[in-house]
């Protein structure tokens, strides 16, 4: 056994690590990056917060390194498993996730390049908008890492811009402010993106998650596929991203439902980009719970729902179960028979099992006969990791109603 300090590529890391109680380095072993606080038998004296130290078994073997903040529950997580020092994991991680992005998409100019704990960088998110990227850090150890995470990808990119868009409630329990701005290059707003096609402005400033909604690509992608000559109606359309996608695939007409104003003039901005008439579609300023609400029946052939995250923490899955519930209800017992409903959950609180039985639940109280055409997934580029399923926070389901 190697004594602490002496691991290859640790040596920037020297001193005591943290120390596993018995029998806890089994997830280690397990390629499981998170370490809980009940898992741990002993810090290092000198011990501070978001600095990585590295990680020994009960019994003095050395299973990897990671950083940890004891503000946490979920106190600690590897950077690096086994001997690997944690700047050459990083970078080999780093470098990895970029080249699968490239065997998926190539090229694409807007893609997740690094998705946290799926690609062995917790904490971490990176998006291309191209010519830039946006990042995303969601904890104080990989706060502390962002120098090097902008020098590598700086080297690995070479971006037009770095901008950071950390604006998650994450980093209030790590003891973190929010944060949004430039870091690297000048910023161009708005930028211009091309999916498949379709031709979307993305402003970074003000705007959810890193921009734009990266995860369902495969999803707008299937309601071009089977959107024509229909009638669809986007629920939380926020800058149409479906409604665009199924105006491609030629849809009759489309109507985007948001309660943000900003958010459809947005959409109407990219209506016009991609030369779509007004009389192609109709923008309505609402919250869709009041809109589902004030209609006896609903005309669509297609109804999307799209809503954002209604459990943000584990205290919040019963009531998000009745939001969910009562959303589908109130879309199932509107629509007319043989039409289609594509729903979607982006809570990781409420997992696909459970969603199912929430939809299950909704179809008897609407009194509907519902079949599952297909279930779905966050895009290819945002993988999950075999070793750490937590990263799968993104389910739904194409339904057909009658």
């Amino acid at each position: 056994m190697k004594k602490p300090g002496t691991e290859r590529g640790g040596k920037q890391f020297e001193g005591r690590g943290v120390v596993l109680k018995p029998g806890r380095e089994k997830s280690v072993h397990n390629r499981h990056q998170w370490i809980f606080s009940g898992a741990i038998q002993s810090f290092p004296p000198a011990f501070t917060d978001g600095k990585i130290y590295p990680v020994f078994s009960a019994g003095g073997l050395l299973v990897g390194y990671g950083y940890f903040n004891r503000k946490c529950s979920l106190t600690g997580r590897l950077v690096s498993l086994g001997q690997t020092g944690p700047e050459e994991a990083i970078r080999k991680n780093l470098t990895k996730a970029i080249r699968l992005r490239e065997k998926v998409y190539g090229q694409a100019e807007a893609c997740r390049l690094v998705n946290g704990e799926s690609d062995s960088l917790p904490g971490l998110v990176v998006d291309r908008y191209q010519p830039g990227l946006v990042i995303q850090i969601s904890t104080l150890g990989m706060e502390n890492l962002k120098p090097l995470m902008v020098q590598l990808l700086s080297e690995l990119i070479k971006p037009a811009f770095i901008y950071e868009k950390s604006m998650v409630p994450s980093r209030k329990e790590e003891g973190l402010e929010e944060k949004e701005g430039l870091l690297t290059g000048q910023l161009p707003e708005p930028l211009i993106i091309n999916e498949q096609g379709i031709k979307f402005k993305v402003y970074l400033t003000g705007a959810q998650k890193t921009g734009f909604f990266l995860d369902q690509r495969e999803m707008r992608q299937l309601v071009r596929e089977i959107a024509a000559e229909k009638k669809v109606l986007d629920g939380f359309s926020y800058t149409g991203g479906f409604a665009l996608s199924a105006l491609k695939g030629q849809a009759s007409r489309v109507d985007l439902v948001d309660s943000s104003h900003q958010a459809l003039d947005l959409a109407r901005e990219n209506m016009a980009l991609n030369v779509f008439r007004d009389s192609s579609f109709r923008l309505i300023n609402q919250d869709m719970f009041a809109f589902l609400n004030e209609q006896p029946k609903l005309p669509y052939d297609l109804v999307i729902l799209d809503p954002p995250a209604f459990a943000k923490k584990k205290a919040d899955q019963r009531q998000a179960s009745r939001a969910y519930q009562r959303l589908n209800y109130l879309a199932m017992s509107r629509m007319k028979a043989e039409s289609f409903l594509l729903t979607f959950s982006c809570s990781y609180y409420i997992n696909r099992e459970l969603f199912q039985k929430i939809i299950f639940q909704a179809a008897l109280q609407a009194g509907r006969q519902v079949k599952i055409i297909t279930s779905n997934r966050q895009a290819y580029d945002h993988p999950v990791s075999i070793f750490h399923p937590e990263s799968d926070y993104l389910k739904g389901f194409l339904l057909y109603i009658s």
